[in-house]
């Protein structure tokens, strides 16, 4: 397999960190961003010829523009972008101090981001843009409104952005990857089920990527629960 110039949004924690180490260590040159610099120079100690580093948090907009402008010139030309940034927290009070950086987050910082790459993939003519949505983007969910609420709005914004690159004709892929329960900080609450590891998910998004699939539930046994979510009569999901 050819080597790939890939950058990954989000990449020095959970399925970001798992699929940094996945594709450095397939001898690809990643370019990855985080606002946690100590933790960007860890990774990049690990693979000091294939990694470049730019710390940034997605909120603050010209902090996003200048860590891409600096993958972008370390890198020249961008096979795959793959957005892993979000956050989310528990919040059955409405707590809109709580709420807030969800949407600061999960919204603005990340439309930002993904707005920002494909530009890029537009300019080269081609190019791979995937972002790690959720399943829990599928329906509303009264512990963490903004979590299901934004999760939503990125799913919506990944088929528009791939309706877009199929009028273009761009030759620019984008796949929505929709993680159930992952075994990372972002499993929060009581009585989890199907929590997936984060190596098993990661291998699955990969493979997802390599046929690039328009959108993947990972683990896939969380395909069958997303049918069923999606479909169940809101009758039925209210007593859930």
């Amino acid at each position: 397999m050819k080597q790939q110039n890939i950058i990954i949004i989000g990449a020095t924690s959970g399925i970001g960190r798992a699929l940094f180490e996945e594709y450095a260590a397939a001898c690809n040159r990643i370019g990855i961003v985080s606002r946690r610099t100590h933790l960007l120079d860890e990774l990049s100690r690990e693979y000091p010829d294939k990694t470049v580093t730019a710390t940034a948090d997605i909120t603050k907009l010209n902090e996003a523009a200048q860590a891409i402008d600096i993958l972008c010139s370390e890198l020249k030309n961008i096979d795959l972008a793959i957005v892993c940034s979000g956050t989310g927290d528990i919040n059955s009070t409405l707590d809109y101090t709580i709420e807030c950086p969800t949407i600061d987050t999960n919204v603005t910082g990340w439309t930002f981001v993904i707005d920002t790459l494909y530009h890029v993939f537009e300019q080269q003519g081609y190019g791979h843009l995937v972002a790690i949505t959720s399943a829990g983007g599928l329906r509303g969910e009264p512990m963490a409104p903004a979590y299901s609420a934004t999760k939503a709005y990125q799913i919506n914004y990944m088929e528009a952005l791939r309706k877009k690159a199929y009028k273009s004709g761009n030759h620019i892929h984008v796949t929505d990857i929709r993680p159930g329960l992952v075994d990372t900080a972002m499993a929060k609450g009581n009585n989890l089920f199907w929590v997936m590891p984060v190596e098993k998910v990661a291998n699955q998004i990969a493979a997802a990527i390599r046929k690039k699939k328009s959108k993947a539930y990972v683990t896939k046994r969380w395909h069958v629960l997303a049918i069923i979510n999606k479909h169940l009569p809101f009758a039925l999901y209210k007593r859930i």
